[in-house]
């Protein structure tokens, strides 16, 4: 899976604790925090992100907006979500690889939507800004 606007490393490794159909699948660790924070954010306040780009399906982002916060969560998008829009910031994009999106979104969940088998990000790549 390639993603728009990814530094090297940063996702590699981050299991999949959440996957929700035609919704989201939601990866997090608390082990990169810092690095994954420090490069999305890159220092700026939440009312200095860009939050034009919009919730459409196969879209990056993170509900991190605040220091505050413990862990990291990373989401991609399944399908066009407009009530995220201007509330959650999206980062990057699916570029290659939604077929893999679409397979995860795809596994068998418990009843919270956590994977019954470990999904993790094998590798990112940056491919270009957005």
């Amino acid at each position: 899976m390639r993603l728009i606007c990814s530094q090297r490393g940063h996702f590699n490794g981050m299991l999949f604790r959440h996957v929700i159909k035609h919704y989201v699948i939601q990866a997090g660790d608390s082990d990169k925090l810092g690095a994954v924070e420090d490069w999305t954010l890159k220092g700026k306040q939440y009312s200095q992100l860009d939050t034009s780009l919009k919730h459409e399906a196969f879209m990056l982002g993170t509900s991190k907006v605040k220091h505050d916060k413990k862990e990291f969560e990373l989401f991609i998008t399944t399908a066009p979500i407009p009530d995220l829009n201007e509330k959650l910031i999206v980062f990057g994009k699916v570029i290659k690889g939604e077929d893999i999106v679409q397979e995860i979104e795809e596994v068998d969940t418990d009843e919270h939507y956590r994977p019954k088998s470990s999904i993790g990000i094998r590798s990112v790549n940056l491919k270009q800004s957005i």
